[in-house]
């Protein structure tokens, strides 16, 4: 049977277990669609191959299946994806030059399993569909084991995550509704204490050779306990060949949540640093409900503001990770922030700023969520990065003359109906 048709037929096929056994199981899911519109000003390298301005359509119908019997469960999520729009030939042709800052989509090709299947890429069109979540898990009084396709987020940061070490999402993503999944082996024990243990091996092929390799993979425990009203974590971890140790919290402070992370990498050549530290809070302002929060971000693998190839090229440790999307940071300090004004209970507006403070240079976004009906939502934003050529928001150089990899404001705009 070709893989196009299979994964459709698996999803069907657990179904039919399920209702065959009578084992309890859930169907559900969502649709969505998008429209996003980014424009380049006129000394973008992109605007040579994508003209002023580039916008797409975008359809994403998700299917989500679960199914328990006595302490088995089995989780399986499946995804169609449609895409049509100027990005899938802008991207294919500058993704050879510069795909370690641009993503087109998800594929597997470091996943241990290959559940993505690229049915169409030819043209203004892209279609694939793929398993997302592919799990079975057993879970008893204390303890949980689930082997296969999930999701995994750990760390304290709200926009940026130094310990979130599996699929991090940009600080920059708008819907973040779901993470996407990775291929690992998850376990969890649950003290009496209210303290938990959780460890997890996500294994990984080399993508130049397509095996497995030890040196790929993510092993990685953590200890979350609770002293009080304060949390505290601890992770140690080997990830890609690199030692890895983590320590966090999160504390109370006059009604302010304070949150933090410090994460040390080992990369054999150097130790780095990454931290993060942020303050939210939650008010009343003029009859409207308010939650505010203020973070900085520390990049040990970051650059002091020299973005240039030569100055990129010989920083191996950062375009590593912008490659494996594991940083979405080329400088060193960050402050972020933002404020969700509840304009009623059926919507919200957040303004959000992420700012790289030794260029300067910024990304400025508006976002805003509005509930159309019990399972209808409209989601929409417009961007606008700031600052000079060379700066890191405002388009770094691209090695060309005058030419640099920069964006104008772009928007977002899409609808979800869910089921």
């Amino acid at each position: 049977m070709p893989r196009k048709h299979f994964l459709s037929v698996l999803l069907l096929f657990l179904c039919g277990v399920a209702a065959a056994q009578d084992i309890e199981s859930e169907l559900g899911g969502h649709t969505k669609l998008r429209l996003v519109g980014q424009a380049f000003p006129g000394d973008s390298l992109f605007r040579t191959v994508a003209g002023s301005d580039a916008f797409d359509l975008e359809g994403d119908l998700r299917l989500d299946f679960a199914a328990s019997r006595d302490r088995w469960s089995v989780d399986a999520d499946y995804q169609l994806f449609a895409l049509y729009g100027d990005s899938v030939e802008w991207t294919r042709l500058v993704g050879a030059g510069a795909g370690t800052f641009i993503d087109r989509f998800v594929d597997d090709e470091r996943r241990l399993f290959d559940l993505t299947d690229v049915i169409r890429d030819d043209g203004k069109t892209v279609m694939l569909q793929r398993l997302d979540r592919l799990s079975v898990a057993y879970t008893s009084d204390k303890a949980v084991a689930r082997f296969g396709r999930q999701a995994l987020s750990w760390g304290n940061g709200l926009f940026y995550s130094p310990m979130d070490l599996v699929n991090p999402f940009d600080p920059a993503a708008i819907d973040t509704e779901f993470k996407t999944g990775d291929d690992m082996l998850y376990l969890q024990y649950l003290r009496n204490s209210g303290d938990d243990i959780q460890g997890a091996v996500v294994f990984r092929r080399d993508p130049l050779t397509g095996d497995v390799e030890s040196d790929q993979a993510t092993i990685t425990l953590k200890y979350h306990g609770v002293v009080g009203d304060n949390e505290f974590d601890v992770l140690v971890a080997e990830s890609y060949g690199d030692a890895v140790l983590g320590l966090g919290g999160v504390r109370s402070i006059g009604g302010a949540i304070w949150r933090g992370d410090v994460v040390l990498v080992d990369t054999g050549d150097d130790i780095r640093t990454q931290l993060v530290t942020n303050f939210s809070y939650s008010w009343t302002w003029g009859g409207k409900n308010v939650s505010g929060a203020i973070e900085y971000y520390f990049n040990g693998f970051g650059e002091s503001g020299n973005y240039d190839p030569t100055s990129l090229a010989t920083n191996f440790e950062l375009l590593e990770r912008f490659a494996r999307r594991e940083l979405f940071a080329l400088g060193r300090n960050y402050v972020a922030g933002s404020v969700l004004v509840e304009m009623s209970p059926l919507w919200t507006v957040t303004p959000t700023i992420l700012a790289n403070i030794d260029d300067p240079s910024a990304l400025l976004q508006f976002v805003t969520q509005y509930s159309l009906s019990d399972n209808m939502s409209f989601l929409g934003s417009v961007n606008m990065p700031l600052g000079a050529n060379g700066t890191e928001f405002g388009g770094i150089d691209s090695g060309l003359p005058d030419t640099y990899l920069s964006t104008d404001a772009s928007l977002f705009a899409q609808i979800a109906w869910y089921f």
